[in-house]
């Protein structure tokens, strides 16, 4: 039951490894969300500006037909006029052009907003193998895919058919006249076929959106050692957690040692406890510098001993200083009395001791 546990992907994926997945690339993504823009892009370009740039290659081509003849056999005259032609054919579409490109970052960005990566588009053996791509077409993803574009082209062909077979007759009786008279119930039927399209690819690229997303949200769950290995990680791992305080202690103590002969006294326990006080004329309360038990309080009483520190005996202060005050704080006012009686003692012993 455990190794199932460590193999099996039951856990929902954690918020970091979904945003892992997002930086390097691998994002829910729906080609038929960026296609149903692309598609409704380009109606709304046909139906906004599309006779205007009927209109503007109609005279391009006119242009072209009515001067071509005229041209002589320089290839530069050929050449000017290829330019003349390719500009004023962009100019006729460049409205088309701009709402396709916009129509084609808004599809990328409504699905997983911007994003910037190289990492997707570093080569990956894997996706060459004959067998690895058998497996994605054989998959369950494959037959989602085939079923997309069944359904598609299905959905398509029936709007074509509903939106066309009306308007076969008014086509026949028009297929004799002058292009540009066919041009409107062309121009028509185009964005009543597009239109339809763009409401049967709505609701196949709302499917398929949430088809990616789910697919892509199950392809990154986790197993539970997964999960641990990532909580060790953010956590910490206890053993370097546990060394790093012990180099911490360390770290402490070595420079606590440092401040044990800046004391003015160490009250002792004798044994047992031992904390250093500084105490200088002008501070609110004395200091602890320093403070230990067993053998660093041993090791505080050898450095008092060697800078000729005062020890004093005083086990019950000793003991509730140990416990109150930490490094570099002040003595809390409870204990100022017991403190003072101290810090007096050993000034008197100061005065004597220089007369």
């Amino acid at each position: 039951m455990a190794d199932n546990d460590d193999t099996d992907k039951t856990e929902d994926p954690t918020q970091k490894r979904l945003e892992e997945a997002i930086r390097t690339g691998d994002v829910a993504k729906s080609q038929e969300v960026n296609a149903w823009f692309m598609l409704a892009g380009a109606t709304l370009a046909i139906a906004i500006f599309g006779g205007d740039s009927i209109v503007k290659l109609a005279m391009v081509l006119r242009e072209l037909l009515g001067n071509i003849g005229q041209l002589s056999g320089n290839g530069f005259s050929y050449l000017k006029f290829s330019g003349h032609l390719l500009l004023q054919t962009l100019l006729a579409i460049s409205p088309l052009l701009g709402i396709l490109i916009v129509a084609a970052l808004a599809g990328n960005y409504v699905q997983h907003g911007p994003l910037w990566t190289v990492e997707a588009l570093s080569p990956k053996p894997g996706r060459l193998s004959p067998i690895s791509g058998a497996k994605r077409i054989f998959s369950k993803h494959g037959l989602v895919q085939l079923a997309k574009s069944i359904a598609k082209f299905a959905a398509v062909g029936t709007v074509i058919f509903l939106v066309v077979y009306p308007e076969i007759p008014r086509i026949k009786l028009l297929a004799s006249s002058d292009v540009t008279q066919m041009m409107p119930l062309l121009l028509k039927l185009v964005l009543r076929v597009m239109f339809g399209v763009c409401a049967i690819m709505g609701l196949i690229a709302g499917v398929d959106w949430w088809w990616a997303r789910h697919s892509w949200y199950e392809r990154h769950r986790m197993t539970l050692r997964e999960i641990r290995e990532e909580h060790k990680q953010s956590e910490g791992d206890p053993t370097v957690k546990a060394k790093l305080r012990q180099v911490r202690r360390m770290r402490l103590r070595k420079n606590m040692m440092k401040s044990v002969p800046k004391a003015t006294v160490v009250v002792t326990n004798p044994t047992h406890y031992a904390v250093a006080l500084q105490y200088e004329p002008g501070m609110n309360a004395p200091v602890c510098v320093a403070k230990g038990m067993d053998l660093i309080a041993l090791k505080i009483r050898e450095i008092a001993e060697d800078h000729r520190i005062p020890l004093i005996e005083n086990p019950p202060l000793a003991r509730a200083l140990h416990k109150t005050v930490d490094i570099d704080q002040e003595v809390p006012p409870e204990h100022y009395k017991a403190v003072a009686e101290v810090i007096g003692y050993v000034m008197r012993l100061r005065r004597r001791a220089w007369h």
